[in-house]
């Protein structure tokens, strides 16, 4: 049976045979649709990309507000539209390996303080004009000054200085950094014609795809670069179209109208359902991702870390995972770090449920009345579901909870970073360094739960220039503590990605470092003939 299946796959792929008669002769010989479509996706990977088609995703994740400009890209749809359109100096294979772009080639000095990027010649923008050491080093400069708002911004300011010579961009950072060429694998760091300093969101990168529809909040396209200088590996559809669909219902019906070929963040509480779906294949694993709830620490009630401690122990995060998550996850503590990372300190206990010991802080901390918490269906699948369900287990502890119900469009603009108490998300970071950076630091901008630390910013520096493991790692550990214990994160749960396809997508590659293959599967997958 397994040959004959074999066989008739790689027939598909060949274009001798149809879908549907083979799914026929499978579903004969007592075959499941799951894995008739598995083996189907392995022959087309077998037989090579095909060119052709439109390819069109439905994605969470799109406001109005949305801009060109990665230096503010925040959510997915701009990010994974980035990813048609830009191309990276470097970036992540799924294996988590360095993977060498627009820089061919990355060197240090010896104490990690010197950089070199050399430069790959025949790199092209879609103006025509060929990407220059000039232009990266640009790039890199926009995302270093404050004016920009750069999401990069909070590591990027450990660079001292940038210097472009022949094809070469020489960095030299403030402290040494072993992880710096991680850090620029940043998806703001698209490299744009002189950096984007005369036209931030000219949207002119030298990605596989150039943008031919721009509707922020509702739809965005581009059609394959001709000379695109990696068109054997990415840029197989002759189009590319991301529609704004922000309600999880509207995506799975589009998935499964065939309005679309891909969604992401399909809410685990449906995943059972889609499964069931003729053509529909789920694709879910583990990574960084984590969803939070995030108080600022210096705005009043939660600038007192006695009410910040009982919220972060009124919560059920066992519940959470099994009614939110459904099993899709693992437990969060408090801190942005798990196993996906090197260095993981995973000797630090467990935070529990404790409505004894959190009424005991909320008490302590001298506040009285209810704590305003807003949420969104944007903020993660389920997050208004988790909201209500955290609303009741602060009950448990005698805190009262007013949940307030938000629209998704401006939610990311309005209510993120700028109200006290919201949940979110975060995908996670490539390296430790890049997720305290970012988030953490008293300089970031998205520095999104006021966390104002000097001390901890020492620390950050210090576990950036230290390059023996073991005691990096202490660093790491005491950082995660004072996050944990201090901090204005409470974080119940990290997730799975889990996003799903249609019957024709073929190319797929599980990625863990964001959903929809780390934002490349518009630009890597294809459709079958």
């Amino acid at each position: 049976m397994s040959n004959e299946l074999d066989f008739l796959s790689r027939r598909v792929a060949s274009g001798k045979l149809s879908r549907r008669d083979f799914l026929g002769r499978a579903a004969a010989l007592g075959v499941t649709a799951t894995f008739a479509n598995s083996l189907l996706s392995s022959a087309a990977r077998a037989a090579g990309p095909v060119k052709g088609g439109t390819l069109k995703a439905g994605l969470v994740g799109g406001e109005s507000t949305n801009s060109l400009d990665p230096a503010l890209f925040m959510t997915q749809v701009p990010t994974i539209f980035g990813k048609c359109w830009g191309e990276m100096i470097v970036e992540l294979s799924p294996e988590g390996k360095l993977e060498n772009r627009i820089a061919e080639e990355i060197g240090s000095s010896d104490d990690a303080k010197v950089w070199t990027l050399k430069i790959r010649d025949g790199v092209e923008f879609h103006n025509g004009k060929t990407v220059t050491a000039e232009d990266v080093a640009a790039t890199l400069e926009r995302h270093s000054d404050e004016k920009s708002k750069s999401g990069a911004l909070g590591y990027m300011k450990g660079i001292e200085s940038i210097k472009a010579s022949g094809k070469d961009v020489v960095l030299t950072l403030k402290e040494a950094n072993a992880d710096l060429p991680y850090l620029l694998s940043d998806y703001h760091l698209i490299v744009q014609p002189n950096g984007g300093k005369d036209q931030a969101d000219a949207g002119i990168g030298a990605g596989p795809y150039k943008i031919t529809t721009n509707e922020p909040g509702v739809r965005h396209g581009g059609e394959r670069f001709a000379n695109y200088w990696q068109g054997d590996k990415m840029g197989h559809a002759d189009q590319v179209e991301i529609i704004v669909i922000n309600d999880a219902t509207a995506r799975t019906s589009a998935l499964q109208g065939g309005q679309v070929n891909m969604i992401n963040r399909v809410e685990p509480k449906i995943v059972d359902l889609i499964k069931r779906l003729p053509g529909v294949t789920i694709r879910n694993h583990s990574g960084p991702g984590h969803y939070v709830f995030i108080m600022h620490c210096n705005t009043a009630p939660f600038d007192n870390n006695d009410l910040r401690m009982a919220l972060k122990l009124a919560m059920d995060r066992e519940e959470m995972l099994d009614k939110i998550l459904r099993g899709y996850g693992s437990l969060g503590n408090d801190f942005p770090i798990n196993a996906s990372y090197p260095l993981f300190p995973d000797d630090i206990e467990q935070r529990k449920f404790d409505p004894d010991k959190a009424a005991f802080h909320y008490k302590k901390s001298g506040h009285s009345g209810s704590v305003l918490l807003r949420t969104s269906d944007v903020a993660f699948p389920g997050a208004v579901d988790a909201a209500q369900l955290y609303q009741q287990s602060c009950a448990k502890a005698g805190i009262t909870i007013e949940v307030k119900r938000e629209p998704g469009d401006g939610y990311w603009s309005e209510v993120w970073n700028k109200q006290p108490f919201s949940t979110s998300y975060w995908g996670g970071r490539s390296t430790q360094d890049q997720m305290y950076s970012t988030a953490y630091i008293s300089s970031a901008d998205w520095n999104d739960t006021r966390f104002l630390r000097p001390d901890f910013d020492k620390m950050v520096l210090a576990a950036r220039a230290e390059l023996d493991e073991a005691k990096r790692k202490a660093i790491y550990r005491d950082m995660a503590m004072i996050v944990r214990d201090e901090g204005g994160l409470i974080l119940p749960m990290f997730n799975q990605f889990i996003d799903a396809t249609g019957a024709k997508v073929a190319g797929w590659v599980d990625d863990p470092h964001q959903e929809l293959m780390n934002g490349y599967a518009l630009a890597k997958c294809w459709l079958e003939a």
